[in-house]
């Protein structure tokens, strides 16, 4: 199986687009999966509600607003101008912020759900060694919900290398900066390149299949009681 260079180079885009956007989300989706988690607030809801929101939103609705709001006059745009950075649409980073919006739930949800599964138990018994909330968080959650860490890692980067619709609409079709290999099987197929576009899609499915097999093969299995 033969892959051309802008085949390979997109494949190297696509997998650098991926890591950047999980790194990100680590940082992000884990305090929004932690209050979430344990707030009481009646925002809980609507917040929850929004952080799911990309899983039903059509790609081209939020890549839409996604790209007014980092255009040229878009509230984004003209700070992002402001800054001396210019306009983010087009451009890898544009990819970045864009991909940050979609997969944001698959980190997040996986999160919650390990830290909800923590219970109050622990942190409990933490209190009363005198650990200050930070070394709890630190010490005893984090740790006890490294798998659904891992479980979310996986997803969002399995996710954001299968992204069409969301980064076709911010980053265009530009070989090198933008062209993500799910675009370049699009222009295989409109350019009635067929062997190629199999080629290109065939590895695509099966670094998917071995991504998904290493998660189901890592997650541990319920323990009889």
């Amino acid at each position: 199986m033969f892959l051309s260079e802008t085949d390979l180079q997109s494949i190297w885009l696509t997998l650098r687009l991926a890591g950047v956007v999980t790194l990100i989300l680590f940082v992000v989706g884990t305090p929004v999966g932690w209050w979430l988690a344990r707030t009481r607030s009646r925002l809980k809801g609507p917040v929850g509600a929004v952080v799911a929101l990309p899983l039903v939103l059509p790609p081209s609705v939020l890549g839409f607003y996604l790209l007014v709001a980092m255009g040229p006059n878009g509230p984004v745009g003209q700070l992002t101008q402001a800054l001396g950075i210019g306009v983010l649409p087009f451009t890898f980073w544009g990819l970045v912020v864009a991909s940050v919006f979609y997969s944001f739930p698959f980190m997040v949800q996986p999160v919650q759900n390990a830290f909800e599964a923590i219970g109050d138990r622990p942190l409990e018994v933490a209190a009363t060694l005198r650990a200050s909330p930070r070394d709890a968080f630190f010490s005893v959650a984090l740790p006890l919900a490294a798998p659904g860490f891992i479980t979310a890692g996986i997803l969002t980067f399995a996710h954001t290398v299968g992204e069409f619709g969301v980064v076709l609409m911010i980053g265009g079709n530009i070989p090198g900066v933008t062209r993500v290999a799910s675009v370049q099987i699009y222009d295989h197929v409109e350019a009635i390149e067929y062997g190629d576009a199999h080629r290109l899609a065939a590895v695509m499915l099966i670094f998917s299949f071995l991504v998904l097999l290493a998660l189901y093969l890592w997650r541990p299995s319920p323990k009889n009681t």
